[in-house]
């Protein structure tokens, strides 16, 4: 893939219409956002990337790795169809990303999935 082309990134949405990362990133504040903003266009356009800014966690799903001062943001995303599912949001607290979040992010992509087949 060319350096000037990136795969478009889009925000999972519920059944009921919600949006859980883009909630997420608009409770941030401006300067917390942006720099989340700017990681995930960072792997827009170098995908495939790896560490530092990507780690792949399990299956198809995969962690954009976001510094914000003292605080780690993670924002979970799979690739699928040629574009970044934005699945799973969070401030980190522990060391290792928690089974129960990559748990949601894997649950998420199998609602996305089968609601792009109908």
């Amino acid at each position: 893939m060319s350096p000037l082309r990136k795969i478009p990134a889009i925000f999972y949405r519920s059944a009921g219409g919600a949006e859980p990362v883009r909630a997420w990133l608009k409770q941030l504040d401006k300067a917390d956002r942006q720099a989340i903003g700017e990681d995930i266009a960072y792997v827009q356009y170098k995908w495939p990337i790896g560490k530092p800014r990507v780690d792949h966690l399990r299956g198809p799903v995969w962690e954009v790795r976001c510094s914000l001062g003292n605080r780690i943001a993670r924002v979970l995303f799979a690739v699928e169809r040629s574009e970044m599912i934005l699945l799973h949001a969070f401030i980190k607290k522990a060391q290792q990303t928690k089974q129960s979040d990559i748990e949601v992010a894997s649950k998420r992509l199998k609602e996305w999935i089968n609601g792009q087949s109908n």
